[in-house]
C-alpha cells in the first residue's frame, strides 16, 4: 500500500495572506510563483492579481517546497485562542466555502503526522510517547478515511432537538471539502511551526504505518488532554456506536481504594470528582508537563481537578448567550445522566422562564463558559447567588490520555504497553 494523502483545511476568511519561501507552480495560470500573495473573494469567486478563478491550485515545483499563511487562527473557541502565522509543506489550495476563501494543504500523510504530533504536544516528549501518540493520531486519521468512504457523502442525524430538549455532538463529518481540519476539532495541525525536533521525525519513521485495528478494522483512536482519573465511552461523546476497544476504566495501574468508581451515579461521581485520586494523568511533575504541554497549553495548571464558579447573573448571561434560550435567571444546573467518567451527558438547565435539557459532554462544555470549560466531568453547588462547579479532567476523555500516557512513558511503559493500555485487545498492525 502507497502512502495516502491528506488534505487539510487550515484557515477560513474573506482574504488570504501568504508567502512562497521556495517556487510554486500555479495551475490555473501555469506559470511559477514566488514571495508574497493574497487572495480574496467577492463570495463566489477567488481573485488573485485582479483575476476571478473558480479555484487556485499551487504546487511545489520541487521536494523542499514551503509557504506561509499569515493569521491563522488556532485554539478556536478555547481560552487560549490567538492567530499566527505558520509554515507548511505540500500543496496549496484556494476554494470558495460559505462566501469565504478556504486554504487547503495537501500532503503525505506522514508529513502530516509529523506536524500533527509536535502541534498536540511539546517536541521534547520522551520518544516512547511520541510514538504511542504517531500511532494514535495515524489510526485516528486512517479511520475517518474509511468512514468518508463508507458513508460516500451520506450525512448522518447528529443533532435531536424538541420544545424541552437539544442534544447535538460534533465530529470530523462536518467537513465537506478536505479531509480533516487544523484545529481540535479534528486534531491540532500547526505544519511546520512547532516541528522542529529531530525526536518527532525519530518516532514517526520508527512507526511507520502503524495503526491499531481490532477485529479486522482501523480502530477510531480518540485521544484527549487529561481523562481526569477513568476514561470515557465513544457514544457518551459522539453518535451512538459502541468500539469495543474505548472502553471505560480506572486510568493506573491498579484500582483506587475507598471509591466506588461506577460515576454513572451521582453520589459516587461527586465524590471522585471533588477528591483527587491516584491516576496516571494525576500529576504536577514540571519536567513530565514541559514534555506533553506546548507554551499556551501550560496556561492551564489545574487539568486534573479545576473549579470555575459564576454569580447566578453571570451564568445567566453566559448561557443564553452561548444557547440562544431565554431561561430568565437560571435557578439550578441538574445532571440527570452521566457517563462512566462521570462527564455529563444530559443537563437541566432551570430558570424562571424554563427549563430546558442539554447535551452531549461538548454542548454542555461550551453552554457554560466563554470558551469552553475543561470537561462535562463536574459538580454543582448551589450557594445563595452563585454556582460551583468543580471539574475533573480536560477534554472528553475517550481514549488515549496525553498526560497519563506522559507519566506512563516517564514511568518506563514502552510505546504498545501504553496503546495496550488506553485501546483495550486492539492490535497494532503495519498498512505500508
Amino acid at each position: 500500500m502507497e502512502t495516502p494523502q491528506i488534505s487539510v483545511g487550515v484557515l477560513a476568511s474573506e482574504s488570504v495572506k501568504f508567502s512562497f519561501t521556495e517556487k510554486y507552480l500555479c495551475r490555473q495560470t501555469n506559470k511559477t510563483v514566488e514571495g508574497e500573495g493574497e487572495v480574496m473573494t467577492d463570495g463566489l469567486q477567488i481573485l488573485y492579481n485582479g483575476v476571478p478563478f473558480d479555484r487556485l491550485d499551487f504546487e511545489p515545483v520541487d521536494d523542499n517546497g514551503r509557504f506561509e499563511l499569515y493569521n491563522v487562527r488556532i485554539g478556536i473557541g478555547f481560552h487560549w485562542e490567538r492567530l499566527e502565522t505558520q509554515l507548511f509543506s505540500g500543496e496549496l489550495h484556494f476554494v470558495v466555502e460559505d462566501n469565504k476563501i478556504r486554504a487547503i494543504n495537501r500532503l503525505p500523510i506522514e508529513d502530516y503526522l509529523f506536524c500533527v504530533i509536535a502541534s498536540e504536544m511539546s517536541a521534547t516528549s520522551s520518544a516512547q510517547l511520541l510514538r504511542a501518540h504517531a500511532v494514535t493520531s495515524r489510526s485516528w486519521l486512517m479511520a475517518q478515511l474509511d468512514k468518508s468512504k463508507r458513508l460516500q457523502g451520506k450525512r448522518y442525524k447528529s443533532t435531536t432537538l424538541s420544545e424541552s430538549m437539544l442534544i447535538r455532538w460534533y465530529d470530523r463529518e462536518d467537513h465537506k471539502l478536505f479531509d480533516v481540519c487544523a484545529d481540535d476539532h479534528c486534531q491540532r495541525y500547526q505544519g511546520l511551526t512547532r516541528a522542529s525536533n529531530s525526536a518527532v521525525r525519530d518516532a514517526i519513521d520508527a512507526t511507520r504505518g502503524q495503526v491499531i485495528t481490532f477485529g479486522g478494522e482501523i480502530c477510531d483512536a480518540r485521544f484527549s488532554k487529561c481523562c481526569g482519573g477513568v476514561t470515557e465511552l465513544f457514544e457518551t461523546c459522539w453518535e451512538p456506536v459502541q468500539h469495543p476497544y474505548l472502553q471505560s476504566f480506572v486510568d493506573d495501574a491498579r484500582q483506587p481504594d475507598g471509591f466506588d468508581t461506577d460515576l454513572t451515579k451521582e453520589d459516587n461521581a461527586r465524590r471522585w470528582i471533588e477528591n483527587a485520586p491516584s491516576a496516571f494523568c494525576n500529576t504536577n511533575d514540571a519536567t513530565i508537563l514541559r514534555q506533553v504541554l506546548n507554551s499556551y497549553d501550560q496556561e492551564t495548571a489545574d487539568f486534573y481537578r479545576w473549579r470555575v464558579e459564576y454569580t447566578a447573573e453571570q451564568l445567566t448571561d453566559i448561557v443564553r448567550r452561548k444557547t440562544g434560550i431565554d431561561f430568565g435567571l437560571i435557578t439550578s444546573l441538574e445532571p440527570i445522566e452521566r457517563g462512566p467518567s462521570g462527564r455529563i451527558v444530559k443537563l437541566r438547565i432551570t430558570g424562571t422562564k424554563c427549563n430546558f435539557v442539554i447535551g452531549k459532554e461538548l454542548e454542555v462544555r461550551r453552554a457554560l463558559s466563554e470558551s469552553h470549560l475543561y470537561s462535562s466531568a463536574f459538580t454543582v453547588e448551589k450557594n445563595a447567588d452563585r454556582f460551583i462547579l468543580r471539574g475533573a479532567g480536560w477534554g472528553h476523555g475517550v481514549g488515549l490520555c496525553q498526560i497519563g500516557a506522559a507519566v506512563m512513558s516517564y514511568s518506563g511503559y514502552d510505546y504498545k504497553m501504553i496503546l495496550n493500555h488506553y485501546f483495550r485487545n486492539a492490535k497494532i498492525e503495519k498498512l505500508w
